[in-house]
């Protein structure tokens, strides 16, 4: 939802400066990674939307299920998005870091899905082209869709651009080229 995304944007934005200036942009992401997976879970959404339960009942909750492990700004990071009412787009929040992150480390996002299972050399290549032909590191995520026809369609998640078999590319080659048969 797009107005998730704008509700999450300036958390995101203030956990990955909080997380960059103290030099743990990976520490973050797990947490985050797990603090919006607990805060999915069905039981835990009727807690956070529980009335009756006030915010530091949510939180102490909510953290004792994450994990002890959690550095003292991630809690506060925490209480603060209880406060406001804004545990609902952790997800949000999540990915919207790992876009920053990835963004500062000159990697992509890639989905890639494909009729059948792909063997570890060949997305070995597949990878290495596409990370030749945009220029950046790709982080690849592989899902099979039997009900694909024609090979493999490739999608990054920011600025999408589809290349498949069925689809020209701006600079002419063949989708063959990259490791998928028509």
């Amino acid at each position: 939802m797009a107005e998730n995304v704008t509700l999450a944007r300036p958390y995101a934005e203030a956990a990955f400066r909080i997380a960059r200036d103290a030099g743990q942009l990976d520490g973050w992401q797990q947490a985050l990674a797990r603090i919006a997976a607990v805060a999915a879970d069905a039981d835990m959404q009727a807690l956070i939307d529980n009335p009756l339960l006030d915010v530091a009942t949510i939180v102490r909750v909510l953290l004792e299920v994450v994990g002890a492990d959690l550095t003292g700004e991630q809690k506060n990071f925490v209480q603060l998005l209880a406060e406001n009412e804004r545990l609902s787009v952790l997800a949000e929040i999540r990915d919207l870091f790992g876009d920053l992150k990835n963004g500062v480390e000159g990697v992509k996002d890639a989905q890639i899905a494909s009729a059948y299972p792909i063997d570890a050399a060949a997305l070995a290549k597949l990878v290495a082209d596409l990370e030749r032909r945009f220029s950046c590191r790709i982080q690849a995520t592989i899902t099979i869709d039997p009900d694909l026809i024609g090979g493999v369609h490739r999608r990054r998640r920011s600025g999408d651009r589809r290349l498949g078999p069925r689809q020209a590319r701006p600079d002419g080659d063949r989708p063959k080229e990259l490791g998928v048969t028509q």
